[in-house]
């Protein structure tokens, strides 16, 4: 299949990125001036959705529809992918009737089956493995906020999960320091880690990743599929919150980011998340923006 796809920010250069980043501020901006730009017309786009969303759902089809383009969500309830056809076969058929298609799943096999079978763009909505849309609204809200990110040190907290990876590719790309603090035997992919060539540090302490960094970043601590672990995460994350006292070892200016949804009391304290180093919602609004800008690179 010739079609382009973004499975994983590693799928782009740090020129496209940085060419993508800049054109998604572009568009905020458009749309927050009230210019039309509907580069999109009669195109489809088709949002297989295997794990329920808030964000992601709302930011493709608000995204699509203002590009001038036409979404279908397409929940597992609805059709036959992988259940009782091969993806392989789904992917065919539906790439065929579509100019576009984003998944949100479980395994990342998943996703790599049906890109390698689609002979539409296929994005990443979210995988057990990587969550690189999310960055995109990252690294959006950064620039905007506080230009380059080159060479400035983020610190994650918590679990080594999908958003932990993405972060790792993220620092590769735009070229950052990553300090991970995360407790034994959670810590993030070894392959994943070892791609980063020395970027990434692993810290076993929130207080030794935060010091010093510049952004502190975090996610739930039992993501969807790990709710049975709810207890025992509680227990093992406990010395991972991120409060107004480990802001306060990083640096003065930090800022503060999650994906969402987010727990108050559990990953970040409320003071935190709705203080004024906090800068989540305008994080989670870049997620329509920066994907407006992602549809138009793939589709357009």
């Amino acid at each position: 299949m010739t079609s382009r796809h973004f499975l994983s920010l590693l799928d782009f250069s740090s020129d496209e990125l940085l060419a993508l980043i800049t054109n998604a501020i572009d568009v905020k901006q458009r749309l927050k001036q009230g210019v039309l730009h509907t580069p999109l017309q009669g195109k489809v786009l088709a949002m297989i959705f295997e794990k329920s969303s808030t964000r992601t759902r709302v930011s493709f089809e608000a995204g699509m529809s203002q590009l001038g383009g036409h979404s279908m969500f397409l929940s597992d309830r609805d059709i036959h992918l992988g259940r009782g056809e091969p993806i392989e076969d789904s992917a065919r058929v539906i790439s065929s009737m579509v100019d576009g298609i984003i998944i949100r799943t479980f395994g990342h096999e998943r996703v790599l089956a049906l890109a390698a079978h689609s002979s539409a763009p296929v994005i990443n909505g979210l995988s057990d493995l990587l969550h690189p849309c999310q960055l995109l609204a990252d690294m959006q809200t950064w620039f905007e906020l506080r230009g380059s990110i080159e060479g400035a040190t983020v610190a994650w907290i918590g679990d080594g999960n999908n958003m932990c990876h993405s972060y790792i590719n993220a620092a590769i790309r735009f070229g950052f320091n990553l300090n991970i603090g995360c407790p034994q035997n959670h810590a993030p992919d070894s392959s994943i880690i070892d791609s980063a060539r020395g970027r990434v540090k692993i810290f076993h302490t929130a207080a030794e990743a935060a010091r010093h960094a510049h952004l502190l970043v975090t996610d739930v601590w039992a993501s969807m599929g790990q709710e049975q672990e709810q207890d025992e995460r509680l227990k093992i994350f406990s010395e991972f919150q991120v409060s107004a006292e480990l802001m306060a070892l990083a640096d003065a200016d930090a800022l503060f980011m999650h994906c969402l949804p987010a727990h108050r009391g559990e990953e970040v304290t409320a003071s935190v998340l709705d203080g004024e180093q906090s800068v989540v919602w305008q994080e989670a609004e870049n997620r329509l923006h920066a994907q407006k800008a992602l549809l138009e690179a793939l589709l357009g």
